[in-house]
């Protein structure tokens, strides 16, 4: 069993989490401006990078917050987590 560190609660276990997709998407605009295929574009189409990527979770089972984190996608490790807030650290 892995462990994730919640910003707010501290480490638990991966259970208690549930992945929400890529960090640092920005929402169109004016969505009702975009078509159907600009639409699908941005709700379908993400980065899928073999290495760290800057993802979206949730503590579900614990304080229910949301909070960005790098993982390796080869490797599961997480390597920071850090609050939505909060600057995105240098990915390398």
């Amino acid at each position: 069993m892995q462990l994730i560190e919640c910003p707010w609660c501290g480490p638990r276990e991966e259970t208690e989490f549930h992945y929400g997709g890529q960090a640092h998407v920005d929402y169109p605009p004016d969505p009702a401006a975009l078509t159907d295929e600009q639409w699908a574009q941005f709700v379908f189409f993400r980065a899928n990078p073999k290495g760290l990527f800057a993802e979206r979770w949730s503590h579900a089972a614990g304080c229910r917050r949301w909070f960005n984190a790098v993982r390796d996608t080869a490797t599961y490790r997480f390597h920071s987590v850090y609050r939505v807030a909060e600057q995105k650290p240098t990915i390398s």
